[in-house]
Parts: C-alpha cells; structure tokens; sequence
C-alpha cells in the first residue's frame, strides 16, 4: 500500500510534543480515528493499519505513546526488542498518559465530525480505558488488550467491541468472559486464533480472524455515524 500518511508533531496535555502518523481520509470524510499502537511503537504494521482506515474514509491520528521514552520508536519482535518494548510499557511510561494522549487526538478530530477509537495489544488496553474515561467518543473496537480484565471494574461510555483470541497465551479465557459477564452490553468477540492475530508482521497473524474482526470495526462505526 502506497503510504499517503505524514509523522506530525503534536503537544500534549503535559506540554510534551510527541509525533503521531496522521492519514487524511480518502474520498468522503466518514470520521475520525484514534488508532492505538501495540508495544512496538507507531511502526510499519500501524501505520498499514492507519492507511487502511484512511481508504475507508476515516481521517487516522496514531500517536507514538512512547516518544518520551524512546523517540521514533519502532521495534521488532525479537526477543529483546520485546523486552525492551514492554519495560517502557509497564514501568517507564504511565499509562494514565496514554489515555491523555488519547484524549488530545480525540479533540484535534472531533469538531470535523464523530470520532473513534481502536487500538491493538497495549493499544487494545488503552482503547478500552479511553472508552471508559474519556470524553468524545462515537465507538471504541479494541483487540487483545491484557488489561481489560483488570480494567472490567470500568464502564465504557461509548457503544464497544472487544476482540480475544481463544489461544492467547497472554489473556486468560476466564478474565475475558468476566468482562462479558460484567458489561452484557458490550460485544465481546472470540476467535480461533493467538495473540496479535491481527497482525501479518507475526507469527500469530490469523487472516480469517483479522478480516472478520475488521469488517465488525467497521460495521460498528457506520452504525454510531461513521
């Protein structure tokens, strides 16, 4: 795909400027978007995704959530660039910041027209938190995020999706049909796939699961003004 997207520099709500990978959309304008990068960093893989998105007509901001810690982050899924990548997730970088970074994208987009939100991995995480706590929201569709079962205490304030693969060693099954059981209202989907099946950088990819979980995303904004 013939990327069409540009890294901008943005300031943030703690007076840092950050870059995010922003796509303007293609042909008619359907929304926003808030894409949420995996652990890896606003890397080739997300920005396909934001590109993606952009063909659908969504205007995508992707913020590189950890240009504090390691500007221009873009790691690999070798062992040690993993390690690295989840140090900086779970101890350098507050992921209270990275809801506010959402929130930042959010109201750059939202006097155009509904915005949404959707996020892998980490950014799975941070796409549900961000439907609980933030403001502006049309949707949220978030993938694998790890900490949504210690997150289930939170209600989304947005109509939500959630993505799971059945065989994620990461995610225990039970974690994720206790937030089913808690928000009734909230689709929680299944499929016979791992972790990061979304992904066809990884091991993990799952075609049919990934085009499947795509076309509810985007089934799910069209119905909330998308």
């Amino acid at each position: 795909m013939h990327p069409n997207g540009t890294m901008i520099a943005m300031k943030m709500s703690d007076g840092a400027t950050i870059g995010a990978y922003h796509v303007e959309a293609a042909g008619q304008r359907r929304g926003g978007l808030v894409l949420v990068q995996e652990i890896f960093g606003v890397t080739g893989h997300i920005r396909d995704q934001c590109e993606r998105f952009a063909a659908e007509g969504y205007e995508v901001l992707a913020p590189a959530l950890f240009d504090r810690e390691a500007p221009g982050l873009q790691a690999s899924y070798e062992p040690e660039d993993v390690q690295a990548a989840l140090k900086i997730a779970r101890e350098a970088h507050p992921f209270e910041q990275s809801v506010a970074d959402v929130q930042t994208c959010i109201d750059a987009l939202k006097d155009k027209g509904p915005v949404f939100i959707t996020g892998y991995c980490y950014g799975g995480s941070v796409t549900w938190a961000a439907a609980c706590r933030c403001s502006g929201l049309a949707a949220a569709s978030g993938y694998y995020g790890s900490l949504i079962p210690k997150l289930a205490g939170e209600s989304p304030r947005c109509p939500t999706i959630l993505h799971f693969g059945r065989h994620d060693q990461g995610i225990p099954l039970d974690g994720v049909e206790a937030v089913r059981a808690q928000h009734p209202q909230v689709e929680v989907y299944l499929y016979d796939a791992g972790h990061g099946f979304n992904s066809d950088r990884r091991k993990d990819f799952h075609d049919e699961s990934a085009t499947l979980a795509r076309q509810r995303t985007l089934a799910l904004f069209a119905t909330n003004g998308g």
